[in-house]
């Protein structure tokens, strides 16, 4: 079951244009409920909006006397203003950790493809593989782009696109992603998250070379464990799934990839 805890903010830094990472003490958050890198916690954002707003993990532990949590999110509207205007020492309610993450073995060898706001749930995948993953980032420009140090620390290798080509190079990520199986194809998997356009084109990287491969979707959601069934998204074999609870991450291959 989800923990609902009023976590104190200890850690606010801004990691990209219009974009914050936070750190929470979460009591007994992580070590109750933490599943796999790429869950999610479900944030109110004030009193008069009525809905939380879902955010990936980017890495957590659990802790003594509290659990740390650290999230990235970018302010899109009114609920993240509201939240990137909290300050240290505010208290958030928060509901998590939510969905199921990105199923990975110890020992395995990982290819991480991660665009723009979807590459910080990523970095607990990193985290996991202890120096075995390789990174394919992401971003619409070099003024856009986050955690870079961070993963090239904790990678075996990061290679950078953007769209503009005013970092690394120009291109995709799914373009990154067929560079780097062209050479070497001895990953346990792929595991991608962003926009869903990138996913449908890593999937069929992923497809195409055989490798097996997990995407995190995106979708909006209001309650955020199963129980409105707002957050449905179609599957390749006609049934629907629910992101919020049966993801969100599901197998490329599950995925309706023309809904």
């Amino acid at each position: 079951m989800p923990v609902r805890q009023s976590c104190k903010l200890v850690s606010k830094v801004p990691v990209g244009p219009n974009t914050w990472q936070f750190v929470l003490e979460a009591g007994e958050m992580v070590g109750r409920t933490f599943r796999g890198p790429g869950q999610f916690v479900h944030i109110a954002c004030g009193h008069s909006r009525l809905l939380r707003r879902p955010i990936s993990v980017c890495a957590c532990q659990a802790d003594v006397p509290e659990d740390l949590l650290s999230v990235v999110f970018e302010v899109r509207g009114e609920g993240t203003a509201w939240l990137a205007r909290r300050e240290v020492g505010d208290s958030l309610d928060v509901l998590g950790l939510l969905g199921n993450g990105f199923q990975m073995e110890r020992g395995g060898r990982y290819l991480l493809a991660g665009g723009g706001i979807g590459v910080p749930p990523l970095y607990g995948c990193a985290q996991f593989c202890d120096g075995r993953a390789v990174a394919v980032l992401g971003f619409r420009s070099a003024q856009r782009a986050i955690l870079l140090e961070p993963f090239g620390k904790i990678c075996e290798g990061a290679y950078l696109y953007t769209d503009d080509g005013s970092l690394g190079k120009q291109g995709y990520v799914a373009d990154g992603v067929r560079a780097v199986l062209d050479k070497d194809k001895n990953f346990t998997a792929i595991l991608a998250c962003g926009p869903k356009p990138m996913l449908r084109g890593v999937a069929e990287a992923a497809r195409e070379y055989g490798v097996p491969c997990q995407v995190s979707m995106e979708e909006r959601m209001a309650c955020g464990v199963g129980a409105c069934l707002g957050c449905a998204i179609p599957m390749a074999d006609g049934t629907m799934r629910h992101v919020c609870k049966d993801g969100p991450v599901f197998d490329a291959q599950e995925v309706d990839w023309n809904a």
